[in-house]
């Protein structure tokens, strides 16, 4: 597979892309006169533009990774559309904690007291609003009407018909995760006029059957999964997102659709998609060379020199570095980082330090000399245990293209994934084999160890041991709060963390905590939004 490199100005700034992100109260910088007759003048414009779709994923500004931020009004790290992810599903739960509590957002973010003025929940917002307005754009520069004005050739067509259906794909994972992280969204299309500002509101129900009624109708129109281009949607992505949906129905509907999230696992499987040897490969600078390519199934691009930024794995690798390790080098930085920006909380640790088979395991990341476990302190960087998942290094050992910037794509979807997923929809209902399911359990634990020894028997497959095993594997890869509230135990007192709720030792927290609030600025400019109950 070809690396598909992302430029770094593509259409991100251009007035080609005219947003109805005034519902959002968020200003889009856009200094440029261009048309979009202007930009549409060769077939490399229009994969230009598609690059452009998958390049808010990766990218928050427009003139360099903290500068001129395409949101106005937001920090350009902060709202990065990976860093925004990590906010909220991770920093909310046991797997992270971040040690600068006056950030703007991160004291309450993290101890689950946030309230609708949240500017990271902002930041979300706005971002996943922006993705869909350059989704949308796309779309209407490329409808047949479009296409005939400007005289494109039936090749290109056919091209083009490929990258609508990404584009929409594109269109829907945010569209989920508005559904997973709010309940609800402002709805438009490319059939709605630019400048569209009151949005309808679309709750989590219809959301769910837009998702998947657009995932079943561009499927056949993609790439088959692991013949496009590196780092762009194919079948293997949209098959993933449906996987996904289905698995957390019964929470966003009320309707379990377990069968279906295993027939989706199944495709996936039946795909070519493979578990790289080295766990650690997935997170490296080389992984998109490496091998991990055939696990990874939808990765978002980061690039040292060509994609810059202050989130995605850039974020993540900067911030394992500890105080006082000053620990960067060895995982492929400068020495101190960022000071010991984030660190683990002790739950998370014991899921690895509890049981003295984990101390084997290539999962275990954990750096433990000469700290507790617990963290007392939140601002003391020495407390708490670090993790080094996530490295600037090549599997070779080599560096990646900068110390500040990392070349590690970020794994939104992996394969192991699935391979947990179809274990989960077995026990809960819908359908496959106990022996299958066990044993894609037990490939990841054999990888883990390099050996049988931790493979688990068929009566440990069990839903408590999944839990935690998902954690093991994917942690730091914007899946924990997910899959708490659908276990039951993000909210309430069944399962308590430290900060959770506020103090140190933990406490409940109330149920409407599973959705994040509507942020303040888009309730006061679309009237058609409704807060969520709670806030």
């Amino acid at each position: 597979m070809r690396t598909y490199k992302l430029v770094l100005f593509l259409m991100l700034g251009l007035g080609v892309f005219t947003s109805c992100e005034d519902d959002l109260n968020v200003q889009l910088e856009d200094d440029d006169e261009l048309t979009s007759d202007d930009l549409f003048t060769s077939p490399e414009a229009y994969k230009q533009a598609l690059a452009g779709v998958y390049g808010n994923l990766s990218f928050s500004g427009i003139n360099g990774p903290d500068s001129d931020p395409n949101l106005s009004g937001l920090d350009g790290g902060t709202s990065q559309y990976i860093r925004g992810l990590f906010n909220l599903e991770n920093l909310s739960t046991d797997e992270a904690l971040w040690t600068y509590e006056n950030d703007p957002g991160l004291r309450d973010m993290q101890r689950n007291t946030w309230g609708s003025d949240n500017p990271l929940i902002l930041g979300v917002f706005a971002r996943a609003g922006y993705e869909l307005s350059l989704a949308n754009e796309f779309l209407r520069q490329t409808t047949p009407e479009v296409l005939d004005g400007r005289g494109v050739s039936d090749q290109l067509r056919s091209d083009i018909q490929s990258y609508r259906a990404e584009a929409r794909a594109l269109r829907a994972l945010s569209y989920y995760h508005f559904m997973d992280l709010f309940g609800k969204a402002p709805f438009y299309t490319e059939e709605d006029p630019v400048g569209f500002v009151q949005a309808e509101e679309l709750d989590r129900a219809a959301l769910f059957s837009y998702i998947e009624s657009e995932l079943n109708a561009i499927i056949d129109d993609l790439v088959p999964a692991m013949q496009n281009e590196h780092g762009r949607v194919d079948q293997g992505m949209a098959h993933m997102l449906l996987a996904k949906i289905y698995l957390n129905a019964e929470v966003y509907t009320g309707e379990a659709r377990y069968a279906d999230c295993l027939a989706q696992c199944e495709a996936i499987i039946n795909s070519g998609y493979q578990l790289t040897p080295n766990y650690l490969d997935n997170f490296r600078a080389d992984n998109n060379t490496n091998g991990a390519q055939n696990e990874i199934i939808f990765p978002i691009i980061n690039d040292g020199q060509t994609a810059q930024n202050y989130g995605g794995t850039t974020f993540l690798i900067q911030s394992q570095v500890g105080n006082p390790e000053a620990n960067g080098e060895s995982l492929g930085v400068n020495p101190s980082g960022f000071s010991g920006t984030l660190r683990v909380r002790s739950q998370f640790s014991r899921q690895f330090t509890e049981n003295p088979i984990y101390e084997n395991d290539a999962r275990n990341t954990l750096i433990t000399e000469d700290r507790p476990i617990e963290i007392s302190d939140v601002g003391n960087t020495a407390e708490g245990y670090l993790i080094a998942k996530y490295s600037n290094r090549t599997s070779d050992g080599g560096f990646g293209a900068d110390r500040l910037f990392t070349d590690t794509e970020y794994p939104m979807f992996r394969y192991a994934d699935v391979l947990l997923m179809y274990a989960e929809a077995h026990l809960r209902g819908g359908g496959g084999e106990r022996a299958t399911a066990v044993n894609y359990v037990n490939a990841l634990r054999e990888r883990a160890f390099d050996n049988s020894s931790a493979n688990i028997s068929s009566n440990a497959l069990t839903l408590n041991f999944l839990i935690d095993e998902r954690s093991r594997e994917l942690y730091w890869e914007c899946m924990r709060r997910q899959d708490l509230i659908r276990f039951g135990l993000y909210t309430s007192n069944q399962y308590i963390w430290s900060y959770k709720g506020g103090p140190q030792t933990g406490t409940s927290i109330p149920e409407y905590r599973n959705l994040f609030p509507i942020p303040d600025q888009s309730l006061s400019s679309n009237q058609n939004l409704t807060q969520n109950p709670g806030y």
